[in-house]
Formats: structure tokens, C-alpha cells, sequence
């Protein structure tokens, strides 16, 4: 099923990433932002699935919009 997603804030500029969605239905936040695709910065991560990957998000990114509870 697809997911409803709300926008909850981003600090792009130009409609580029990074930014932040509230699945309306579950709750879950969605972070979209550059991935990371380093060999060396990859491969520090620890059990990634099949399916996940990691994106990079600035600080000031969630400090400003993720939400506090």
C-alpha cells in the first residue's frame, strides 16, 4: 500500500533536498537526501538490509523540523 506522506519541512533551496515527510497514516518520518555512495563512508555503516540505504542529512535539517516527541 502506498503511503501518504506530509511534508514537514526542508532546508533546500530550489526544491532540492534534503527534506522531511510524516507518513500521515503510521506516523514514520522519511528523510530524502543525497545518498551516500562512498566505499569508504558506506562501508562504516553496521547491518544494513537489503532494501535500506543511507542518505545524508544535515543537522540543521532535523533540529529545526523533526518532530520532539
Amino acid at each position: 500500500m502506498a503511503r501518504q506522506l506530509r511534508m514537514i519541512g526542508t532546508s533546500s533551496e530550489d526544491g532540492k533536498c534534503p527534506t522531511l515527510y510524516e507518513d500521515v497514516t503510521t506516523g514514520d518520518i522519511v528523510v530524502q537526501g543525497y545518498t551516500m555512495t562512498d566505499p569508504t563512508d558506506v562501508g562504516q555503516l553496521a547491518n544494513v538490509l537489503n532494501g535500506e540505504s543511507a542518505v545524508v542529512v544535515p543537522r540543521e535539517l532535523l533540529t529545526r523540523f523533526a518532530p520532539k516527541e
